[in-house]
């Protein structure tokens, strides 16, 4: 028996968990018309073969029809919905991993314009700033068809196989009841006291285990100290937390602090990288001690000596490791087996959220088989024939594929034209606020390290060099360079200088500046933060209709921090069109998409943020060398299958290329042209 505290079993009423890790409710919006099918059991199977002790799935599944999802969620006021349940608490069942499911109500925290179009209903008569519908206030016909909803869904869940379901009671209806900030309600259920804000709560549990009984697990997910003035205050989730345990209707509590109505509000109950790691876990650790109740909690603990200390400490019982588990699956194999030091680290990006929250689906930022397991291999398979790989770039893209090219068995090498590997992932590393971005390098070459690859740092490598390695694939991943010609103007432009350049301290900020921004991603807004710091005046103009769009909500929130109090301005609908020299400031010339309206301005520096073009002359001076001439086809990349596409038969070696050396991306994207490419080569 391991002494390892992380590896002890734990009991929870008649269930026997593994292990202390846990991943938390997350809804990764994989399900299809509202259904947990194929793509959402295989997400969770991975995680529970690889040794995850419980499995909580949804976040959250959606009780009633006027509860609508915000996002692809599973509908569990339907009854079609338990075969798939049963599908999926069967294949983490095999792995003999526990499955519990988080249902809610979202109350105010949705539209009426999604689903059926029913309005939203809640205790306030308030709208959710950042849901944005105002609701209707709940009638006592509301409620006590909600609480026969949430009976009936419970039922849905154990009919599934489900070992027990979460209730979630933060941010959704069940809080908003029970939050003295959103309970305008008189009568049984009105906020006056406490007592009568936790009585929705306490009907829907009474309801619950009339229907269920006593031994199927019913837990809570809650927020027991609001962090906002106004609301439950420490002391007062104390109390709630222990009139929770006296209901004996209760069998765990999972701590939640603050509130999730606005997105600042969410980025600190679910930390973003730059924040504190486990900042709420002290406090987890205060409600077991008064409650003595199976304790669990997750925020931002990404790594395994964090998850350690959690329970060492006493102050949980079962740790959440959910991110982690989406940059990782196989932590607790990996754990088991004494190999920490090879887990890949989450890095706090939190792609996988603001995904959601954009309406896409959970993706981690440089795990591209999450989310994709059934077509994309998380353990690479040995290739049955080695070959010799060459890769030209040691960013994201040429790591990636030099990682997965070595675990195959192939003989790698790496030309790198800078002394260091990383490409504009160590740019955007040298952000104070961004400094874990470069684990996405510093992994990859530990795992390269590990099985011999040759880095030749420091070479900028030309088609003699590569062919002189007799190569049987060459893989081009060399990244872009800033692009500053303007469509408008028609040239490239010699007076602005790149994001880049700020953002490297090549070029100093000016006093008053344009940061113009047509990409929309982090390059804008870290030289915004820069200049800003460093005293500027800055504008950030974007032609589109909101700014920053593909930083998203979660990220977005500590550039707002950083600039709020400082002299920066956010112009949108406006497009440069031109820059010119004006004695010895700039002139840029400024128009919209809207109108033919335009107007001069100028200013000490124009700065500009406009994607990358590809380094791409290796490329087409390899390509009448190979056989394939560079050719991918789609429709088996697609499919998974390897490449066999012959253009050129007198070819020496297949060449592709990948990442930015094809067009201006993301990491993301970069790291799933290598993985799906070279897992088949």
């Amino acid at each position: 028996m391991s002494k390892d505290p992380l590896l002890q079993p734990y009991q929870l009423k008649h269930l026997t968990l593994r292990n202390r890790i846990m991943t938390t409710s997350h809804e990764p919006a994989y399900p299809e018309d509202g259904m947990p099918k194929e793509r959402y059991a295989a997400y969770h199977a991975e995680r529970a073969k690889a040794g995850v002790a419980l499995a909580m799935t949804a976040g959250s599944a959606a009780v009633s029809r006027d509860s609508p999802p915000v996002f692809n969620n599973v509908l569990a006021y339907k009854d079609e919905v338990v075969p798939w349940i049963r599908r999926l608490t069967d294949a983490c069942h095999d792995h003999g991993c526990a499955v519990m499911i988080q249902l809610t109500h979202l109350g105010r925290r949705t539209g009426w314009s999604k689903g059926d179009w029913l309005p939203s209903v809640s205790s306030s008569k308030h709208r959710e700033p950042a849901h944005k519908a105002f609701p209707k206030l709940a009638e006592d016909w509301d409620i006590q068809r909600i609480i026969g909803d949430f009976a009936d869904a419970t039922e849905r869940m154990k009919a599934g196989g489900m070992d027990g379901i979460e209730l979630q009671v933060y941010g959704h209806l069940l809080d908003q009841f029970w939050s003295p900030l959103t309970n305008d309600l008189d009568g049984p259920y009105g906020g006056q006291t406490l007592d009568s804000r936790m009585k929705l709560l306490m009907d829907v549990l009474a309801g619950i285990r009339k229907r269920v009984g006593d031994d199927f697990i019913v837990g809570l997910r809650y927020t027991a100290d609001e962090a906002e003035a106004g609301g439950i205050t420490p002391e007062e989730g104390i109390e709630i937390s222990k009139r929770l345990a006296a209901t004996g209707m209760v069998d765990f509590l999972n701590v939640i602090r603050g509130r999730i109505h606005t997105d600042p509000a969410m980025t600190d109950v679910i930390p973003v990288q730059g924040m504190k790691n486990a900042p709420h876990l002290d406090f987890a650790g205060e409600v077991k001690k008064a409650t003595g109740m199976p304790t669990f909690h997750a925020a931002k603990i990404p790594d395994v000596a964090t998850a350690r200390h959690a329970v060492a400490a006493g102050l949980l019982d079962m740790v959440g490791m959910t991110r982690a588990h989406m940059a990782d699956p196989h932590i607790v194999r990996k754990i088991i087996e004494g190999r920490e030091d090879d887990i890949r680290p989450c890095v706090g990006a939190t792609f996988c959220l603001d995904r959601i929250y954009a309406a896409g689906d959970a993706l981690c930022i440089h795990n591209a088989a999450t989310g994709r397991e059934l077509t994309m291999p998380h353990d690479i398979p040995a290739a049955e024939a080695k070959k010799k790989v060459v890769i030209v770039g040691a960013g994201p893209a040429g790591l990636e594929a030099a990682r997965v090219a070595s675990q195959r068995g192939h003989d790698v090498t790496v030309f790198e034209a800078q002394p260091d590997p990383g490409g504009q992932v160590r740019l955007t590393a040298q952000s104070p606020r961004r400094r874990e971005m470069i684990s996405i390098i510093d992994w990859r070459m530990a795992q390269c390290a590990a099985r011999d690859v040759e880095f030749r740092f420091n070479a900028w490598a030309d088609a003699d060099d590569v062919t002189a390695l007799n190569p049987d694939v060459v893989i081009v991943a060399t990244g872009g360079l800033p692009n500053t010609e303007l469509f408008e103007s028609g040239k490239e432009q010699d007076l602005v200088v790149t994001a880049w350049d700020i953002i490297s301290g090549d070029v100093k900020p000016g006093q008053n500046i344009l940061i113009y921004d047509e990409s929309g991603d982090h390059p804008a807004l870290m030289a915004a933060e820069i200049a800003a710091k460093a005293g500027a005046t800055v504008e950030v103009m974007t032609p589109d209709r909101t700014f920053a769009p593909d930083i998203m909500a979660m990220n977005l929130v500590p550039y707002m921090r950083a600039l709020q109090d400082k002299d920066v301005t956010f112009t949108v609908t406006r497009r440069l069109l031109d820059v010119t020299r004006d004695g010895n400031r700039l002139k840029a010339k400024i128009g919209t998409d809207y109108s033919s309206f335009t107007s001069e301005k100028t200013y000490d520096q124009v700065v500009v943020n406009y994607g990358t073009l590809p380094l791409a002359d290796l490329y087409f001076d390899l390509r009448p060398l190979s056989s394939n001439e560079g050719e991918v086809d789609y429709d088996t990349l697609i499919a998974g299958g390897p490449q066999t596409v012959t253009r050129n038969p007198d070819g020496q070696f297949q060449l592709f290329r990948i990442g930015d050396a094809v067009s201006a991306r993301n990491i993301h994207a970069a790291i799933y042209d290598a993985l799906r490419l070279v897992k088949d080569i």
